[in-house]
Order: structure tokens, then C-alpha cells, then sequence
């Protein structure tokens, strides 16, 4: 199975070519502000750079958040547009249980949702068993900071490796829905609501 991810819900957008468990290749860039500038080069590049033919790819995994409201929909709909174009299909998924692919028993996905909170998701051996919440740092759990990981592993590619998983699983049904994970409302929204209620 040949896999093509991407993560633009975080400040380094990634993309990583995977083909069954083989890594092809990986890509990060700093992303904010011109995720939409960046993405479609750098799926160019990795697959020149591979020598593949974007017909060939059999799945498109892409992360839908929590994050940059503006990046998770940028990822959200070049994956979609490139998959449907293809007549392939999607398996999309939330930005911390693909960090979490990998880890080993129980750990607290944590990412700064800026305004001092904390984007909070729990997972045991990989397996979301708190879903993605504005809350504080849990106790009971081995804490991951995303700004951590992004330091030593691409996203993207862990995105890419748990896709597969969900498919030979053949739990790829539950992974077709699209919608952005959001957990709070963008400041736009917040502000709408608050002229509104004046």
C-alpha cells in the first residue's frame, strides 16, 4: 500500500511517502502563514524526488486537527481534492493520534492552544480513549508535548503509519469523515459572538 500523509495543523508542516511500512521519503517545513503556499510543492517534490506517479497512491492520510484553523483546512482539502481527483480514498484523523502512533501504553497528547491553554487527548497503546479537549495537563498519564515531538519525528509519517494500520485493521470506515477538529471557536467566531450579544 503506498501512502501519501501530511500535517498542516501544526506550526512545521509535514509530508511523508510511505510505501506499506517502507519509508520513501519525509518533508518539513516551517509552515505558518503559507501552508497553502508550501504544501502542493513540497507532495510535488516528495514524489519526483521518489519517482512516483501520484496515480499509484492507494490511500491519503491527513491530520484534521486540533490546530491551525487555517492549516487543518488547507491540509483537509488538498488531500481530499488530490484523492478525489484519483478516485482513491481518505483516512483522516486527529492531529494527536498521530503523534501518538507508536507509544506504548498510556500517554496524554498535549499541544499549546495558545491563550495559556493546553489542546489535551489521552491514549492507550495508541488507541484514543480521551478525545481532543481544552483542559490541563493530566496526571495519570505519560505527558508528549507536541512541541517536543516535532523536534525529533514528522508527523506526517507517524500519520502515514498509523493510516495503515486503521486499514489492515479494516477500520478504515471509521477514518473517512473530514470534518476539522476544532475543540474551540476560531477568535473570528469568538468575536462574532461576543458583537452579537452586545
Amino acid at each position: 500500500m503506498l501512502v501519501l500523509s501530511c500535517d498542516t495543523s501544526l506550526p512545521l508542516l509535514s509530508v511523508a511517502l510511505v510505501r506499506d511500512h517502507a519509508l520513501l521519503g519525509t518533508m518539513a517545513l516551517e509552515g505558518r502563514g503559507s501552508r497553502n503556499e508550501k504544501l502542493l510543492p513540497a507532495i510535488d517534490w516528495l514524489l519526483a524526488e521518489n519517482n512516483v506517479d501520484r496515480r499509484t497512491i492507494d490511500l491519503f492520510a491527513v491530520t484534521r486537527g486540533p490546530g491551525s484553523f487555517t492549516g487543518v483546512r488547507i491540509g483537509l482539502a488538498t488531500m481530499q481534492g488530490l484523492a478525489l481527483a484519483l478516485g482513491k480514498t481518505v483516512c483522516a484523523m486527529s492531529t494527536h493520534e498521530a503523534a501518538a502512533f507508536g507509544e506504548a501504553g498510556r500517554v496524554a497528547i498535549t499541544d499549546d492552544a495558545g491563550r495559556g491553554e493546553l489542546y489535551v487527548s489521552v491514549f492507550e497503546d495508541g488507541r484514543e480513549v480521551v478525545a481532543p479537549h481544552l483542559g490541563p495537563q493530566p496526571g495519570n498519564a505519560r505527558v508528549l508535548a507536541v512541541s517536543d515531538l516535532l523536534q525529533r519525528d514528522n508527523i506526517a509519517l507517524r500519520c502515514a503509519r498509523r493510516a495503515i494500520a486503521i486499514e489492515q485493521a479494516g477500520e478504515g470506515e471509521r477514518y473517512r469523515d473530514v470534518t476539522p477538529i476544532y475543540v474551540r471557536l476560531a477568535e473570528a467566531e469568538v468575536k462574532l459572538r461576543q458583537k452579537q450579544n452586545e
